[in-house]
């Protein structure tokens, strides 16, 4: 039996990954194709601020609706269809010919990979026991740093320096997954019990609302979540977007910022699975206050880098701290909330996230436009790092860990 537990758990985790690698190319696929696009679709600065939110903008319903159907049919099914809708709107942004159809397949895409991120933590999370629920789901997670990765080597390639390959590569990696999710990946044995006694009960599958989100027990938890993925995910964000413009403000060129921008994603991929295994492994509250001490850290580190090698050195912090702490969040996520609500908490809170990742870069932009520079659009993340600690540690009481 524990043989079979232990094929379960790494076949749902490693199927996981390559989804979140998928995401990881997605998440750089805009920046890096953004050029060739402009040049394509006569696009002005403005528009092409557009063109970034609505792939941004089309995560929100996606989460909200992701992790709500996950609970009511299946994490299974509602992951096969939502990376299917991934992937063809991927492929169409390739073949569409106006800014608004442009517009439209981003927003559609958005939807479909916001729908299988709560998924994919939910899956990860239940296929283990709750003993290494952040281990999981900080390897599950680490995909993403590495699909980004992978994407900014790509992009320095002649085949990357075409922005419509780019959208091949993003439509037609999920296409070759699909058939491996539908032969391999086992549906949530936790879904399945629960489903499984509801029906014994009353002869109905489980029917977690959101209102559920905001009864006695779990108030004060969602509210913690919210107000930490909010913040987390503004910051995340705000590096992710003005990276590689952050390094140009402070003097080094547009080939030492791409550099720079793959140690942040490598360091990424660590701090995700090591700061995963230590959520498992310490007190929660240790854990909290060593990855918003080490994103403090970073950004200061990143803000008073002087020469080439101290620059890299802090990204490399910043990206093991910034978007480990994700990882973090997400595993959270599995851990507060039961089986029957777990898709919708963790759907919702994604959602509440990606409020804060929207406004995020659109704040750093303000911040440079009005000449604040590097300097004030880190000392403006430093505030929003201090108010997610301060929210997961009250969640850590809560829940007594």
């Amino acid at each position: 039996m524990e043989k079979s537990d232990h094929k379960h758990a790494v076949v749902t985790v490693a199927i996981c990954f390559l989804i979140a690698v998928i995401e990881g190319l997605d998440i750089q696929a805009a920046g890096i194709a953004a050029a060739g696009i402009s040049e394509h679709f006569g696009l002005d600065k403005p528009q092409l601020g557009v063109f970034f939110s609505a792939g941004i903008l089309g995560l929100l319903p996606g989460a909200l609706a992701g992790g709500r159907f996950a609970d009511r049919i299946g994490r299974k099914k509602v992951l096969i269809c939502s990376t299917a809708v991934f992937a063809l709107f991927t492929l169409c942004t390739v073949w569409v010919n106006s800014f608004h159809s442009l517009l439209a397949v981003r927003f559609l895409a958005g939807a479909g990979l916001g729908a299988a991120m709560p998924i994919l933590i939910t899956l990860a999370s239940e296929a283990v026991s709750p003993q290494n629920r952040g281990r999981a789901v900080g390897l599950m997670y680490c995909g993403m740093p590495v699909g980004a990765a992978l994407l900014s080597l790509i992009a320095a390639t002649d085949f990357g320096s075409n922005w419509k390959n780019v959208f091949y590569l993003g439509g037609l990696l999920p296409i070759v997954v699909i058939p491996l999710m539908m032969l391999l990946l086992p549906e949530s044995r936790e879904f399945l019990q629960a489903q499984n006694q509801a029906e014994s009960a009353d002869n109905a599958a489980p029917k977690a609302s959101f209102k559920d989100l905001f009864n006695e027990d779990n108030r004060i938890r969602t509210l913690c979540i919210w107000v930490s993925y909010f913040f987390t995910l503004m910051v995340v964000y705000i590096m992710l977007s003005w990276l590689p413009s952050l390094f140009m403000e402070l003097g080094f060129s547009r080939k030492e910022g791409s550099t720079a921008q793959f140690y942040f994603m490598a360091s990424a991929a660590i701090g995700t699975i090591i700061l995963g295994m230590l959520t498992d492994r310490w007190k929660k509250a240790y854990v909290i206050i060593l990855m918003y001490g080490g994103m403090l850290a970073g950004l200061f580190a990143l803000n008073g880098a002087g020469s080439l090698t101290q620059m890299y050195m802090a990204s490399a912090l910043v990206g093991a701290f910034v978007i480990g702490c994700q990882g973090v969040l997400y595993a959270f996520g599995g851990i507060v909330y039961p089986t029957a609500m777990r898709g919708t908490g963790v759907g919702v809170g994604s959602a509440v996230g990606r409020i804060g990742a929207m406004l995020g870069p659109a704040i750093a932009g303000q911040l440079l436009a009005a000449g604040f520079g590097a300097a004030g659009v880190i000392s403006a993340a430093i505030p929003c790092i201090i108010i997610s600690a301060v929210f997961m540690l009250l969640l850590v009481r809560r829940i007594g860990q």
